[in-house]
């Protein structure tokens, strides 16, 4: 029994782990967790060469994603599936291109092929119309990885992030657009080079289409409550009304679910004040909780934290690293499923 005392403390209950971590400096434990991302990548470079060929992957992984998302739609138009199924399966493939656009942000794809390159950028962009313009989007997420944690960051305060009245960040979370108009007066205040027009005008002409198709068919169904226009109404409306409520199966609705799941996962995740270095940016989700959110982002939660981390590394090395890179992390200062600091408002609250 001696021999676990030393001066007078009970080492069966102390936390080695903790020690370790507080005897590094927050630098060296990044420096730490980077080196063990670069390794794991480069181990499995070495032993999958295939790999190497990462312009042909994104494209053919793109090109899957996109035939599946029009494959649903299809069996959907056929009655072969129902219309909740079209819904699921269309956002799970949605979310991958999601994944995809992130990429191509940070140019993972086809940088020294232009056309290519936006080939790709249009093709995620029209798989998920309910968000702005992936062009511009690149210099928002560019700018979200200089400012995480801070009112500077546009992109993650658009979907919730440091909201604290929970109503509210629902309604942000689930409508981009309503979202935008809300903040729009606070983020003028707060945040520099803010413009609302700047922003709204980014989701043209996609994004635009996107609502004006949602917002029809909501306004068309709630007057329909009231008036009879489906009896009243010419045949050519209600012929554009049976499009777009095709619209809403295939495309609408999936979206409204898989960017609700994104947002909800990545509001949750990204730390809101308090933050002083990478370590602090954002916790790890993988309680159980938000497995059916990372199901419609893509396994969002257990692996944005890495990006963090190294930026410059497609989405399908994060997943194949994610299991060894996250005890890492752990070791390193992580936190995982920091549920206080989204009571908080996510801030971030030093131990």
């Amino acid at each position: 029994m001696v021999a676990f005392y030393l001066f007078g403390y009970d080492l069966r209950n102390f936390d080695f782990q903790l020690l370790f971590m507080n005897t590094l400096s927050a630098k060296e434990n990044i420096q730490a967790i980077v080196k063990a991302i670069k390794a794991e990548e480069a181990k499995l470079r070495q032993k999958h060469p295939l790999l190497a060929h990462q312009n042909t992957l994104g494209m053919a992984i793109l090109l899957l994603s996109l035939g599946a998302f029009i494959g649903v739609g299809t069996l959907y138009y056929f009655a072969i599936i129902p219309a909740w199924l079209c819904i699921i399966l269309a956002a799970i493939a949605a979310s991958i291109s999601h994944e995809l656009e992130h990429d191509l942000i940070h140019k993972q794809y086809f940088s020294n092929q232009p056309f290519l390159h936006n080939f790709m950028m249009l093709t995620v962009w029209l798989m998920r119309p309910n968000t702005i313009s992936p062009w511009y989007r690149r210099k928002m997420h560019l700018h979200h990885h200089k400012t995480s944690g801070t009112e500077q960051d546009l992109e993650e305060r658009l979907v919730g992030n440091g909201i604290k009245n929970p109503f509210l960040r629902v309604l942000v979370i689930v409508d981009g657009l309503l979202g935008l108009l809300i903040n729009a007066k606070r983020f003028s205040k707060e945040i520099k080079g803010f413009s609302f027009f700047k922003v709204f005008n980014a989701g043209f002409p996609v994004t635009t289409a996107y609502f004006a198709i949602l917002y029809s068919v909501i306004v068309f169904h709630l007057v329909n409550l009231f008036m009879p226009l489906e009896v009243n109404s010419p045949v050519l409306l209600l012929d554009v009304m049976a499009v777009f409520e095709f619209l809403m199966v295939v495309l609408i609705v999936p979206n409204i679910v898989r960017s609700s799941s994104l947002n909800f996962v990545t509001s949750s995740m990204h730390y809101y004040g308090g933050v002083n270095n990478m370590l602090e940016q954002t916790h790890v989700l993988t309680s159980r909780l938000f497995a059916p959110f990372n199901l419609f982002c893509f396994n969002f939660g257990h692996t944005h934290t890495i990006h963090h981390f190294v930026p410059n590394q497609p989405f399908y090395l994060r997943q194949m690293i994610s299991k060894k890179v996250l005890e890492v992390m752990k070791k390193h200062g992580v936190r995982f499923n920091d549920f206080a600091s989204i009571k908080q408002a996510n801030r971030y609250q030093a131990s």
